[in-house]
């Protein structure tokens, strides 16, 4: 049976004069978006689900980042600040989480010429085009995006005349089961688990002080909130905590001599050393199929080799790692790597098995690309599964697809980024849906949307 597009064809004005490019997220990829889209004047809006700007990385902004000042600052954005007299903090410092918001993120969201296109508090929950599903073909291109809209008020819809989705994938943690799937029971002890990278000895320090704690994850958010649970241990008697993993060692979080980032070199040695000193109880090939409540505890139960295990606990910090919200999309054509649901171009230069994050080339809008045109997946969304993402990347990402989306060829095609070199590259499989960690970027693989 042939399928026939019965789309009938129409004379029609072009629908996209005027209307701005839609950015979903106002992090610090999202907002490197708008600012080359500023430098190039071009209009645009930015559609932000938090209610204040860089949302996401507040929730986490106790963690100390990995990469210093000058990884973390685009270039685009950097020009439009010191331009108002902004100073670039000093080169080679770590901010907090915190501190990249305060002291970069937010003079940049204030810029005139960024704020007033800036719309928090409203979540893209569907992009389309409109009036035309995604079976449909004739004049696709032509035909404006169709992005729906929730927010306190009733859900909207709005036009765009290209999308940017740099909305990240800290919302959207993996599931603790070993199946991908949420384990069974889930529901039951959900007020009991907590997502990646809580703030142990800030404002969650109830929650852990003198309680015991099972990490679930192999990578550097599990390590990182490890560190913090044997901190609290020094001076909160009774804190005890557990690091579960699925494989038989974390190799993402091993110390390496030749990491150019020494702050990230240090943590595997240091939570080695805790290991050895049973501060930390390590359980390794343990992989979660199912949770159950017991009072006000929650109890993993998995396969440990050919037998069931149980581990009870007070808390349950899932930092299995992340992945791309795809349901809002469904109604773009993508064109996606089966295993890691990043661009299928990009896949390959990004694979976690034969890649660290500054082993990845450079790469624009090309490698960005979908069969929808004029639609692009940025930042760590763009790496879909794999944790290899550095903030520098997304801003060479972003600049690409702005000077694609105006037209400057030659621009687009010119991608150059040094990155440093981390060292963390393993030869052997890594499990994604256990290591948990943007490796480049923080602790955490959340900040780079």
């Amino acid at each position: 049976m042939t399928l026939v597009d019965l789309t009938i064809p129409t004379v029609r004005d072009d629908r996209l004069d005027g209307l701005p490019i839609a950015i979903i997220g106002a992090g610090p990829i999202g907002l490197a978006a708008a600012a080359n889209l500023v430098e190039r004047g071009i209009p645009f809006v930015i559609y932000e689900a938090g209610d204040v700007v860089a949302d996401s990385i507040r929730s986490w902004g106790h963690t100390r980042l990995f990469s210093p000042w000058r990884h973390l600052v685009d270039p685009a954005s950097r020009r439009l600040l010191e331009a108002t007299g902004w100073r670039h903090p000093r080169e080679d410092g770590l901010p907090t989480g915190a501190e990249l918001v305060d002291e970069y993120l937010v003079p940049l969201a204030a810029l005139p010429e960024i704020a007033e296109h800036i719309v928090t508090g409203t979540t893209v929950t569907a992009v389309s085009r409109d009036g035309v599903d995604r079976t449909r073909t004739t004049d696709r291109a032509a035909t404006p995006f169709l992005l729906r809209l929730s927010d306190a008020s009733e859900p909207r819809e709005v036009r765009a005349r290209a999308v940017i989705d740099a909305s990240g994938t800290y919302r959207t943690p993996n599931s603790l089961a070993s199946s991908g799937l949420d384990p069974l029971g889930a529901e039951e002890v959900r007020d009991l688990v907590t997502h990646a990278l809580p703030d142990v000895l800030g404002r969650e320090r109830e929650r852990f002080a003198g309680r015991h704690t099972v990490v679930v994850g192999a990578g550097h958010s599990a390590a990182n909130t490890l560190l913090k649970l044997a901190e609290l241990a020094e001076t909160a008697p009774g804190t005890t905590a557990t690091w579960v993993i699925r494989n038989a060692s974390a190799v993402r979080v091993s110390s390496s001599a030749d990491d150019e980032l020494p702050a990230r070199a240090s943590i595997g040695g240091r939570v080695d050393r805790l290991v050895a000193q049973g501060r930390i109880r390590l359980v390794d090939r343990f992989e979660t199929v199912r949770l159950r409540r017991d009072g006000d505890r929650a109890t993993l139960i998995g396969h440990r080799g050919d037998a069931l295990e149980e581990l009870t606990a007070d808390t349950v910090v899932n930092a299995t790692g992340f992945r791309p919200a795809l349901a809002m999309l469904r109604e773009i054509r993508l064109d996606l790597d089966d295993v890691v649901e990043a661009p299928r171009r990009l896949a390959p230069l990004i694979d976690p098995n034969l890649h660290s994050c500054g082993t990845v080339r450079p790469h624009g809008f090309a490698e960005l690309e979908h069969p929808e045109p004029n639609f692009f997946v940025a930042g760590m969304k763009s790496y879909g599964r794999a944790p290899t993402f550095l903030l520098a990347t997304g801003y060479e990402q972003v600049r690409s697809i702005v000077a694609h989306l105006a037209g400057d060829r030659a621009a687009a095609e010119k991608v150059e980024l040094v990155l440093p070199e981390t060292g963390v590259c393993s030869s052997s499989p890594v499990d994604t849906a256990t290591t948990g960690s943007a490796c480049c970027g923080p602790a955490s693989p959340s900040s780079c949307g």
